[in-house]
């Protein structure tokens, strides 16, 4: 993983245009690279729909702080 993680505050963007976001900016990672998702939710929906699209084994996902009024979420690529 790199030493520098991007934040993706998603609470900004629109919500039709998060996912499609998260998406491209998981697609832009190196191998091993990973950023911070940050929510104003549990994005617990995310993670099952990376896993139906892409396999488990491609990435990795790690609570760094869960709610109530923020949840951030290390998600990183483990195959390029």
């Amino acid at each position: 993983m790199s030493d520098i993680e991007q934040e993706l505050d998603v609470r900004v963007i629109p919500p039709q245009q998060k996912h499609p976001t998260i998406f491209k900016t998981f697609e832009n990672l190196g191998e091993n690279e990973a950023f911070i998702l940050v929510n104003d939710h549990d994005p617990k929906p995310l993670r099952y729909q990376m896993s139906a699209m892409l396999g488990d084994d491609v990435f990795h996902w790690e609570y760094l702080e869960e709610g109530p009024e923020v949840w951030k979420v290390r998600i990183g690529k483990t195959t390029a």
